[in-house]
């Protein structure tokens, strides 16, 4: 999310499509059998952290790239870069095309004799060329770090994305309805840090906002008990502590950076389903776009075997109008990465410039029904063509 989409986020109980799943009760006292048979849960050396920007930056600093030179793509949150430049390392940008494309060749002509790693972000859960990078670091003795923070659960035919690197992160939150959570596996080895156990108070008011929430989704009487049950907590409770950081917070900042996932995202993980989530997650992008490519052209055209779509991207000459009137709609759209500090200058990547314009998101989560994914669809119709 933006600086701009966070400051005027929200509450998510105003919202009927919101950005992300839902917490349900029944997830904190429910588990699944086989429930972590994906990667990377089913990683042997996996380990949790409370955001993935935390092990990029122990990742960097293990792999000693203070003054190395690191290629990563011109089209970035921000929070990543944020975490590289603490660990001392130099990034070094290469283009992103039309389509969040990455052009292995582009690669190729970025690196120098100071490169010492390569940043591949898949978007959207769509992925990148992770195989022919991963050839281009072998051939080249090169580190290779993949950032699926945006691809959770997502695969390049049948081999899980995060598979192809020396090493990749993942967010938990963006797919999951976990209060925290990242995670990274490396192909060989373990990530070396001391790690702290963040705040019990910070994860359970947290988990607590998320389930009346929910359930104030359900309107009636639920909703009036669960509204009075909130406001009294954010009289009773304190705010979080230093050991306890919110998610969507938009900077990087070295003070957190050993907090690791919380006991309660673990449970949550543990109850969900996969492989429905995925399939959820397929159906509800590909009835999007029946039902939008016509009026909204789609960033990807098709929807490969494998990817588990983390929203339904499209692109708009008018993104800011149409992501506040779907917002006062009720429909919780993701303003993506309009840019920010420490990037390249404008017109040094014109395709960049033009994503970073023109990409609006719409959600096409597990939560979202064929009901909901009808309503909204007619109410981007209904705004696009208000707007012109």
């Amino acid at each position: 999310m933006s600086g701009v989409a966070a400051e005027l986020h929200g509450s998510a109980s105003e919202y009927w499509a919101t950005e992300l799943p839902a917490l349900s009760p029944s997830m904190l006292v429910s588990r699944r059998a086989g429930a972590g048979s994906a990667f990377p849960f089913d990683a042997p050396n996996v380990q949790y952290v409370h955001f993935a920007r935390n092990a990029i930056y122990h990742l960097a600093r293990q792999w000693r790239l203070d003054g190395g030179e690191v290629l990563m793509p011109a089209y970035f949150h921000g929070v990543e870069l944020e975490a590289l430049l603490a660990a001392g390392a130099r990034p070094r940008f290469f283009a992103v095309r039309n389509g969040m494309r990455v052009d292995p060749e582009d690669v190729i002509d970025a690196i120098t004799p100071a490169t010492r790693a390569v940043y591949l972000i898949h978007y959207a859960g769509f992925p990148g060329p992770a195989d022919a990078i991963e050839a281009i670091c072998r051939a080249r003795g090169l580190l290779f770090l993949e950032d699926c923070a945006l691809a959770l659960l997502s695969k390049a035919g049948s081999r899980p994305l995060g598979s192809f690197g020396d090493a990749a992160v993942f967010c938990l939150y963006k797919t999951l309805p976990t209060p925290d959570g990242g995670a990274v596996v490396m192909k060989e080895g373990r990530l070396e840090f001391v790690g702290v156990t963040p705040n019990f108070l910070g994860a359970a008011r947290t988990t607590a906002a998320a389930v009346l929430t929910s359930l104030e989704r359900g309107g009636g009487v639920m909703r009036s008990m669960a509204r009075c049950v909130k406001a009294v907590g954010k009289a009773a409770t304190p705010r979080a502590q230093a050991e306890w950081v919110d998610v969507g917070t938009q900077h990087f900042g070295t003070a957190d950076v050993d907090l690791l996932m919380s006991s309660v995202s673990h449970r949550i993980v543990a109850a969900q389903d996969f492989t429905a989530i995925v399939e959820a997650r397929r159906r509800n992008y590909l009835q999007l776009r029946s039902l939008l490519s016509d009026l909204a052209e789609p960033v990807h055209a098709a929807l490969p075997d494998g990817v588990c779509p983390l929203f339904y991207p499209f692109t708009t000459g008018r993104k800011l109008e149409l992501w506040t009137r779907l917002r006062a709609a009720g429909v919780q759209a993701v303003l993506f990465w309009l840019g920010g500090d420490h990037g390249p200058r404008p017109g040094e990547f014109p395709d960049v410039d033009v994503l970073r314009r023109t990409v609006l998101e719409l959600p096409c989560h597990q939560d979202m029904t064929a009901e909901k994914i009808e309503r909204l669809a007619r109410l981007v119709r209904r705004e696009l063509a208000a707007i012109g």
